[in-house]
């Protein structure tokens, strides 16, 4: 009885195993060498079949992670994942091996070497995500094959070359990701076919040419960004049939006569940043008619004519940024509606007043006639009045240095340098003018993925190499579009800029957190001193101490120094915005006096303030810095803070 009871149950035994589905051997095979090649044998052990039923490494939240099809007799291993796990080399052979995988997940990692042609053969693949990883060469063609892709991504890598014309073959595609990828070129023509797009991430790459016409007929794009290329405008006009917008951001486009013309009917938008793409004419009134709009940015642009009034009947705006244009008039009364959180109007002709009440307002109106302004509800002094448009900003006692601490406390460097205090928390748009009345400082921007994030103050605590005065670099400014100093009441001369770097937010660790890449200008009384200037590579390594000197000019009692984001570098490297301008500390002293009539004067401004280098320079300096330094108006200078310049001090 005993020995049938037991044969009966091997037999059970044997029809249960024979019930349960096996993985195809050579997948099992491969899976084990992908396993081996990348040294994950600890984080995933398979000591049974790879889609054994309630594997802890089958739910979507396990990683690694291996899921399976057991609807056939065999089964196929469809998702892979390896996820943020820093592994390193080239991909294997072996993984090509797995043709029914559908979803695969190597982002943020550290693989390196080219995408091997045999990607092609995965032609079941829906979802390729190869971002933030050191992979090298050519974009393959053979991704032309996976005709079935409903998503792709390979941002931040070091691709070279020109994105394949076979990629017009994914008309399936609803998300393509290839921002900060490294290709260059223009944009092919045969990707028109793409017309099921929702998101298109193509910012900080090298592409040449023109805007492409046929994005205008992606009807399905939500999300399209492009920044920091070298394409060329103007924004098309079939732009305007992409009615289901809802994230739109081109910016640092060559040169172009855009127009705002085409956004009439994108009533879905709810972020619009149109930064430096030489738009011109008037703002239209219909654009406050935009009912979800919580961000708009048409700084540094070439706009005329006032801020229509329609602008207080914003439903929905948060943040608006409108500096650095041509912009004249009066600041509508109503412009500063309850939502709104930040306004920048910097460096326009307008005049007017803001409500004292509004101090929880973040306002930057440096460039401007307009009073009462609160600033991060501290009481900045009328020295910046010299801003408005005088012919000369005079002090009894003007001054030939300053020296400021970014994001830190007063500091005596290990030299005798004193480096002012310059802790203050500035904000979206913020103006703040030192207590001593030296110097003031401007930011602008908001880091628009993650608004509550950084603070514009980097720190750390680690010690910074290079240098015998570590504290002072433990701090820096950050900002995510435009930070700018201000020497202030200098004596006119030929100045030394010292200026302070180290990098303390990104890494060069072993790891996809050490593959950012900070990208950004520096300019000094408007010219270009430093062009996609990136801390890491110069100062040999994060956390190291890098000091940048030039020599200028002062002719007008001012020193503009100048760090702007152009749209480049990685966006999300260690983490979500972490890019823009930084820098560690300013140090300024005079080289030597001169003496010259007011007429050389303005010859030797325009000649050091590089007149017509390009359009971010171009339109800052003849739109907002001649206007500031030349252009005499009426009398009646900013009070900023509601505070005038002390009796005596200033004329």
């Amino acid at each position: 009885m005993g020995l049938r009871i037991f044969s009966l149950f091997a037999l059970w035994i044997l029809q249960f195993a024979a019930a349960q589905p096996r993985t195809e051997p050579l997948e099992v095979d491969a899976i084990n060498k992908i396993i081996d090649h990348w040294n994950l044998r600890s984080k995933l052990n398979l000591n049974v079949d790879p889609c054994t039923q309630n594997a802890t490494w089958a739910p979507e939240t396990a990683n690694p992670r291996i899921a399976c099809d057991c609807s056939d007799t065999v089964c196929h291993i469809t998702h892979l994942k390896i996820y943020a796990l820093d592994i390193s080399g080239e991909i294997p052979q072996e993984l090509f091996l797995l043709t029914e995988l559908m979803d695969l997940n190597l982002n943020q990692n550290i693989l390196n070497g080219s995408i091997p042609p045999a990607i092609g053969q995965l032609s079941k693949m829906e979802y390729l995500a190869l971002g933030i990883n050191n992979f090298t060469g050519r974009v393959p063609a053979e991704l032309g094959n996976l005709t079935k892709m409903l998503s792709l991504s390979f941002s931040s890598n070091n691709f070279q070359g020109s994105l394949p014309p076979e990629l017009g073959n994914l008309t399936s595609l609803q998300q393509l990701y290839i921002d900060s990828s490294g290709v260059s070129g223009p944009i092919p023509q045969e990707l028109s076919t793409l017309k099921s797009l929702q998101t298109l991430w193509a910012s900080a790459n090298g592409f040449t040419g023109k805007i492409p016409e046929f994005l205008g007929t992606f009807s399905n794009l939500k999300v399209l960004r492009i920044e920091g290329t070298n394409l060329e405008g103007p924004i098309p006009n079939s732009f305007g049939a992409l009615t289901k917008l809802e994230d739109l951001r081109i910016g640092d486009i060559g040169p172009s006569d855009s127009s705002l013309d085409f956004l009439e009917n994108l009533k879905s938008l709810s972020i619009l940043s149109l930064r430096n793409c030489g738009i011109g004419g008037q703002i239209p009134e219909r654009l406050s008619t935009l009912p979800n709009l919580q961000i708009l940015d048409l700084s540094f642009n070439k706009l005329t004519g006032k801020i229509p009034d329609s602008f207080k009947n914003f439903p929905s705006l948060q943040y608006l940024y409108l500096g650095s244009n041509n912009l004249n008039g009066d600041l509508p009364s109503g412009v500063i509606t309850p939502k709104l959180t930040a306004l920048d109007v910097s460096f326009n002709s307008l005049t007017g007043n803001v409500p004292l009440d509004r101090k929880d307002i973040l306002i930057n109106v440096v460039g401007t006639s307009i009073n009462n302004v609160n600033l991060n509800n501290e009481k900045a002094s009328g020295l910046l009045h010299c801003l408005q448009g005088n012919t000369k900003c005079r002090t009894k006692n003007p001054t030939t240095s300053f020296s400021v601490n970014s994001g830190g406390p007063e500091q005596v460097s290990a030299d005798g340098i004193n480096f002012d205090d310059d802790s203050e928390m500035l904000g979206a748009a913020s103006l703040y003018t030192s207590s001593n009345n030296k110097w003031a400082i401007s930011s602008s921007g908001i880091f628009i993925s993650n608004p509550n994030g950084p603070r514009y103050i980097a720190q750390t605590d680690s010690q910074i190499t290079n240098t015998l005065d570590s504290e002072l670099y433990k701090t820096a400014r950050i900002s995510p579009n435009s930070l700018r100093y201000y020497g202030l009441g200098f004596e006119n001369g030929v100045y030394q800029i010292e200026l302070h770097f180290a990098e303390i937010q990104m890494d060069v660790s072993v790891s996809w957190k050490g593959l950012g890449r900070r990208l950004f200008d520096v300019y000094i009384q408007g010219e270009r001193v430093l062009q996609d200037f990136n801390i890491l590579n110069e100062a040999g390594g994060s956390k190291r101490a890098l000091m940048k000197t030039f020599e200028a000019n002062v002719t007008n009692t001012v020193m503009d120094i100048h760090l702007m984001w152009a749209g480049k570098g990685t966006c999300c490297i260690p983490m979500q915005s972490t890019y823009g301008p930084l820098i560690s500390a300013v140090h300024v002293s005079q080289v030597s006096e001169f003496n010259s009539s007011s007429g050389s004067d303005r010859k030797h401004v325009a000649r050091n303030l590089g007149i017509g280098f390009g359009c971010v320079g171009g339109l800052l300096i003849i739109g907002s810095v001649m206007y500031l330094w030349w252009i005499k108006k009426e009398p009646g200078h900013m009070k900023i803070q509601n505070e005038s310049p002390r009796k005596g001090e200033w004329s």
